[in-house]
């Protein structure tokens, strides 16, 4: 746990500061300046998009008596994937986008279900139902 928690508060965005730092040399300072917020705007926007569509879904399916839970992991993923838009740097900028367009957060979807599933057969998470 220790180990995961360097790399997201310190290696992750050493990395972010490195990219603004390379992309401000080849486009100028207050052009990335205007890229970042550019990419803020239009993640909040894309955040809401796709967290709206995922929220009408998840109550279309409850309405019809389904189960939601791939509509649900794509709810988790969408609010991933917005935070991630809104945090500062490219490399986050990349890995939002890809969890907000939809074909491939459907192939992030498919590979966190294979491992979770992984996890749960192994044992190492086990599930407990309370009735």
């Amino acid at each position: 746990m220790f180990r995961i928690l360097i790399v997201l508060f310190i290696v992750v965005p050493a990395i972010e500061i490195w990219g603004l730092i390379a992309v401000g040399k080849v486009i100028g300072g207050w052009s990335t300046v205007a890229l970042v917020i550019l990419t803020g705007i239009v993640g909040a926007w894309l955040a809401k998009q796709q967290g709206l569509q995922v929220f009408r879904l998840v109550q279309l399916q409850l309405s019809r008596g389904q189960m939601p839970t791939e509509t649900l992991m794509d709810g988790v993923l969408v609010l991933i994937g917005g935070i991630m838009l809104l945090a500062p740097g490219f490399f986050s900028d990349v890995f939002g986008l890809i969890l907000l367009i939809p074909y491939t957060r459907m192939i992030i979807r498919h590979l966190l279900k294979l491992w979770l599933w992984r996890l749960i057969s192994s044992g190492r998470i086990q599930l407990f139902f309370r009735r």
